[in-house]
């Protein structure tokens, strides 16, 4: 993984003296929380409901042991002793004190960390495929990329203030494991006539309103990648509306403008763009690379695993993926327990993976879109090891990709900007879907859910999706069907009127019934709901 070399370090270090003087200006009276809101934005803190909220980066979702292990640390000194991972691969902490803000990025950036770029109107943490670097299936790498991307994009002066935040993810397989075309911009890096370059694609995104991003180039050389994405953000940056942030973001420029117009526009500027010289020189791609390169994996291990134990064996099943590498495999930690709040770890939790990664997966960690964490270089021969040290901490529940494995956002529990709760839902849900049995014949049931219109929760990429809104003081609970965030990404249909919080789990239910009656051999839920359309579903919800 990435190091920081002494450029990185001296931005984090001198961003958190910055940060420090500005809070001790607020404290004082020095600063009026108008003034001081853009200052803490930058840094990733948010003013919540009840307390302030410290977002940290994770870029493209990888982090060492000793990262991992200051994550832990940090949520028991200065939160209430846990964590929340995000849809964005990032950390949350949810009850951080003003005065002590400064102080845990001093302790982030002890480790090559920070909350830079978290939020404001700036290029996001940048996102990749959770398997990135050990999938059988990738072209490539696409982390280099990516870490290429995040020194492009920290700081870029004429992207610090867009009309939005601007999201971009990175893949290199076939499988979209990262929701790719949801993004503002997505890059699918592919092999064509031997060498590496890019798909692009503009213009996705969930919100207020969701749109799958389209194809606006089919390749683009590794060499061209960044000054095309620059163009792609000038031209978003100069026409992108600054009067209706509801309208701010490049999927409505692109959907207004139409795709064929706004790729015109973008070749203009790309084709300017290759007079000014700013392509990185392939120096710095070659000098990222090898902090890629496969680690020191043992030859000749065995691909066994005991399966004597049926609760082992059925984690192994469903948590377990394969990895390119003989010998070895990809163990998905779920954090989704019966009746929990998904994404949230203790302190014990996320020490407890630090330590499990740096025993057994090469001091490496991945933290994934969808809420879990990901050891990405296990020995098949430690799958066991491994297992009963999660059982013991209560994070080894079978469930990836099952209805179990539910997203959702922190909701009106913690989110200033929420309209309902969505933790209450989730664990509800839970609940009503814990038995094992009925999962595993449920089959890959992907259900989302989101406090409000921003999508934090990604409900509209839910096979089943939900969305909290406000109907006259009262939380109601919108359902939607058929949304996916893979190759065959596409946006949930609403059902019709939304229900109490009791009534969406009630209508789940129907939903999923209605499913195992009507499908076909070898159909997933998504299969079944778009051969037969959403009509007998509606039929089933409503009578």
């Amino acid at each position: 993984m990435y190091r920081y070399d002494s450029y990185d370090q001296s931005i984090v270090d001198a961003r958190v003296e910055e940060f420090r003087d500005q809070v001790q200006r607020r404290l004082a009276g020095q600063l009026t929380e108008d003034q001081f809101k853009p200052l803490r934005l930058m840094n990733g803190l948010y003013l919540q409901l009840h307390a302030y909220m410290l977002r940290v980066a994770i870029p493209y979702g990888t982090l060492s042991a000793k990262q991992m292990r200051k994550l832990g640390e940090i949520a028991r000194k200065y939160d209430k002793g846990y964590g929340h991972f995000t849809t964005r691969t990032n950390l949350q902490y949810n009850w951080i004190k003003l005065a002590d803000a400064p102080d845990i990025l001093a302790e982030l950036a002890t480790v090559e960390m920070h909350a830079i770029q978290t939020s404001g109107n700036c290029i996001r943490n940048i996102s990749s495929d959770q398997y990135a670097g050990v999938a059988a299936d990738e072209v490539t790498d696409p982390r280099p990329w990516a870490e290429l991307l995040r020194q492009w994009s920290t700081f870029h002066p004429e992207f610090t203030y867009l009309p939005r935040k601007f999201k971009i993810a990175v893949i290199a397989a076939e499988e979209d494991r990262a929701a790719m075309r949801l993004h503002d911009i997505g890059l699918k890096l592919i092999s064509r006539d031997g060498q590496i370059g890019a798909e692009v694609y503009a213009g996705g995104g969930m919100g207020r309103t969701p749109m799958v991003a389209p194809l606006i180039n089919e390749f683009v050389t590794e060499d061209e990648i960044v000054p095309y994405l620059e163009a792609c953000l000038r031209v978003y940056n100069r026409y992108g509306r600054r009067d209706n942030k509801y309208k701010a973001r490049i999927k409505i420029l692109v959907h207004e403008l139409g795709v064929e117009e706004y790729k015109r526009q973008v070749e203009e500027e790309f084709a300017h763009m290759r007079t000014l010289g700013l392509n990185p020189p392939r120096e710095e791609l070659a000098r990222i690379r090898p902090f890629f390169a496969n680690p020191a994996y043992e030859q000749g291990l065995s691909e066994d695993i005991d399966r004597s134990d049926p609760a082992f064996a059925l984690w192994v099943d469903r948590q377990v993926a394969a990895h390119k590498q003989p010998g070895y495999a990809i163990v998905n930690i779920s954090l989704k327990p019966r009746g929990g709040i998904p994404g949230d770890a203790s302190a014990e939790q996320i020490e407890l993976v630090a330590d499990l990664a740096e025993r057994y997966s090469l001091d490496e960690l991945r933290v994934t879109h969808a809420q879990n964490l990901v050891l990405p270089h296990v020995k098949k021969a430690d799958l066991h090891a491994i297992w009963q040290k999660l059982d013991e901490a209560g994070l080894a529940e079978a469930n990836l990709d099952l209805i179990g494995d539910i997203i959702a956002c922190p909701g009106l529990d913690y989110c200033s900007l929420a309209n309902a709760r969505s933790i209450p839902l989730a664990q509800k849900l839970s609940e009503r879907f814990a038995d094992a049995g009925r999962q595993k014949e449920l089959g890959e049931l992907k259900v989302k859910i989101s406090g409000c219109i921003n999508a934090c929760g990604h409900h509209h990429a839910g096979h089943i999706g939900v969305l909290g809104v406000d109907r006259k003081g009262v939380e109601n609970f919108q359902l939607s069907l058929g949304g996916s965030g893979a190759q065959d990404a596409a946006v949930g249909q609403i059902t019709g009127p939304g229900f109490s919080e009791d009534g969406v789990v009630d209508a789940i239910e129907k939903v999923t019934d209605l499913y195992l009656a009507e499908r076909q051999e070898g159909e997933r839920f998504l299969d079944t709901y778009r051969r037969l359309g959403m009509k007998p579903f509606k039929e089933a919800i409503y009578g």
